[in-house]
């Protein structure tokens, strides 16, 4: 299944895209495409529904990021070895994890806005792991059994906020907008394998982002039972799995993002995002 979520900022209904590539409402169904509902029994719910008798959604309608309510949007930094070559750091010997505000959650194609005074916003297409159900200190083994799907993830960055302002690098990752994610949600039975798939990034239609997920340092089903063991995940949270080369910040010269600039990003199964860069105070 693709789920997504549909309508006006703030005022998202939960909604099914059809095999023709339409969406079909949720509403009667399920209230959001979040917590209960992303778990086994409720993705099987949603399974047994006849999608033909779904109310139809008119075409054109805002998609807003795939999942709701998030309650932990957790990070993994320097997980693709080119791309912590080309940020001059080390293949780290275990996973590197941070967090992200779920302030800066929002649509796949909606707008992103360049921080007060950031000189340095750069872009990261990644692999959006959603938790299922409830993983509390799993094996590896069984890890990918708690995962209701995956997603598109831009994980944008300020890399001076990120790596100069002293601290951790959440400072340089919450800032408002700096989490699309979406277009859907696809649920873990149409991604047999999370570590076969093509991502890609291009801005104004230069592709700096070229990567496949079977070069991670630590897969999918290592980095769920790897954070399980610190923190007990619940259905809804969200790991970003990191990025391959080709950001911003690893080109010669750098290249950051600017007022005007066009994002497009996406992942082999997963669909597709689209954003537009605006400068702070003009969204």
């Amino acid at each position: 299944m693709k789920l997504l979520r549909y309508g006006p900022v703030g005022q998202e209904r939960p909604g099914l895209l059809d095999e023709q590539g339409r969406i079909r409402d949720l509403g009667g169904v399920v209230d959001d495409i979040a917590g209960e509902s992303l778990t086994a029994a409720g993705l099987d719910k949603l399974r047994a529904l006849d999608t033909a008798s779904l109310p139809l959604v008119a075409e054109g309608v805002r998609v807003g990021a795939a999942v709701g309510r998030i309650g932990k949007f957790i990070c993994v930094g320097l997980n693709y070895a080119d791309h912590a070559a080309e940020s001059g750091m080390a293949v780290p010997d275990q996973p590197v994890l941070f967090m992200k505000a779920t302030s800066a959650v929002i649509g796949p194609d909606d707008t992103v806005v360049i921080p007060r005074d950031s000189h340095k916003t750069d872009w990261e297409v990644e692999l959006g792991v959603v938790i299922g159900d409830r993983a509390h200190d799993v094996p590896v083994e069984t890890a990918l059994d708690h995962v209701a799907g995956y997603a598109v993830i831009n994980d944008l960055s300020e890399r001076e906020f990120q790596l100069e302002h002293g601290g951790q690098w959440v400072k340089g990752k919450s800032c408002d907008t700096f989490g699309p994610i979406g277009p859907w949600l696809v649920t873990r039975d149409e991604i047999p394998d999370p570590q076969s798939l093509a991502l890609w990034l291009e801005v104004n239609g230069h592709r700096y982002q070229n990567g496949n997920t079977r070069t991670m340092v630590f897969t999918v089903a290592k980095l769920v039972s790897y954070i399980s063991r610190y923190m007990t995940l619940m259905p809804g949270d969200v790991i970003s799995t990191g990025t391959p080369p080709g950001v911003g910040l690893g080109q010669k010269p750098p290249v950051y993002l600017k007022p005007g600039d066009v994002m497009e990003l996406g992942i082999q199964g997963l669909g597709q995002q689209r954003q537009q860069v605006v400068a702070y105070g003009k969204h």
